[in-house]
């Protein structure tokens, strides 16, 4: 049987990365055990969370989404089976942007909510222009050193910086990053396609898209004249306003009855393919929602079904 797994540096990981972005905001812990058990027992291994997280919903202070991911590895004892990323630099005031004693002490807060440590991928979330590149390369990089992460990584970060960053390591012989996390789907292809992708595939790094089903608008199910229960409603309904996300919807219907296959795991698939992008990131509030996107493993495009889908997205 062919191994499916992708290569991220050192890591090796699951076609599809869950997003664990909805743990603590609209699924609470049970339904986050289950979807996360759910996931598991079917070959995945790539959590994707972020310091931030939950920080959004009421009541909620930021880190319950690595709490939750904690907790549960620790009662399932299969840490040394996953892969975990997790982001820095975005989160509640004291732990915003990318100073050194910002990034030492966030990463001990992460640490002790996942209940590990090690984190696997190190992701800074939102880049810090204030801070030198050689700055934030040189503390990631001694967390590394400690053994506290394994590989670093970058989103939300100009093709600029991303390169000086890079180009920082190479001249050093320091930790280097060796994934990027861009907004990416079929209805936002100029937020990381150009300069920023041609950096990515430069350098060999490997793209884990955010964003990939535009907050529920590619699963298929906003339709026009129908009305979606979702906290990300008014998000994926913005996309039906548009000529290009109707030709979009239109075109994954046409692709998802020839392989009949739900409209979600085609939108995977077309990003899948694109150069660079390794895994996409998606998440699911319920076990319900995760067969579609862990389809992605399994289906491949033909290059006239690429070529549809991206003329429709243009």
């Amino acid at each position: 049987m062919a191994d499916i797994h992708r290569k991220i540096g050192t890591l090796s990981v699951h076609p599809l990365a869950l997003g664990g972005n909805v743990f603590g905001w609209t699924a609470d812990e049970k339904q986050s055990f289950a979807v996360l058990d759910a996931y598991a027992e079917a070959g995945g291994n790539f959590i994707d969370t972020a310091d931030v997280y939950s920080a959004w919903a009421p009541g909620n202070e930021g880190g319950e989404s690595e709490t939750i991911i904690g907790d549960w590895l620790t009662a399932r004892g299969n840490r040394d089976d996953i892969v975990i990323a997790t982001k820095v630099g975005n989160g509640v005031p004291e732990y915003r942007g990318l100073a050194a004693d910002t990034i030492k002490t966030d990463v001990e807060a992460s640490l002790r909510r996942l209940r590990t440590d090690y984190i696997d991928l190190y992701y800074t979330h939102v880049d810090d222009t204030s801070q030198p590149v050689e700055d934030i390369i040189a503390t990631l990089d001694g967390l590394v050193k400690e053994g506290k992460v394994r590989e670093i990584a970058a989103s939300n970060i100009t093709a600029d910086r991303l390169r000086q960053s890079l180009d920082f390591s190479d001249r050093s012989g320091l930790a280097k990053y060796v994934a990027i996390q861009p907004h990416y789907s079929l209805v936002s292809r100029d937020t990381y396609e150009g300069e920023l992708q041609a950096v990515a595939a430069e350098y060999g790094l490997a793209a884990i898209p955010y964003f990939a089903l535009a907050s529920g608008f590619l699963t298929g199910k906003y339709r026009p004249g129908t009305t979606v229960d979702s906290a990300r409603s008014e998000g994926a309904a913005k996309y039906l306003r548009s000529e290009r996300g109707l030709k979009v919807l239109a075109a994954l219907d046409e692709v998802a009855a020839a392989h009949n296959a739900e409209v979600a795991t085609v939108a995977l698939a077309w990003l899948a393919a694109q150069p660079t992008v390794a895994t996409p990131l998606a998440s699911a509030r319920t076990v319900e929602q995760l067969p579609p996107l862990l389809a992605v493993a399994d289906l491949k495009l033909t290059e006239a079904e690429l070529a549809l889908l991206t003329e429709a997205s243009a």
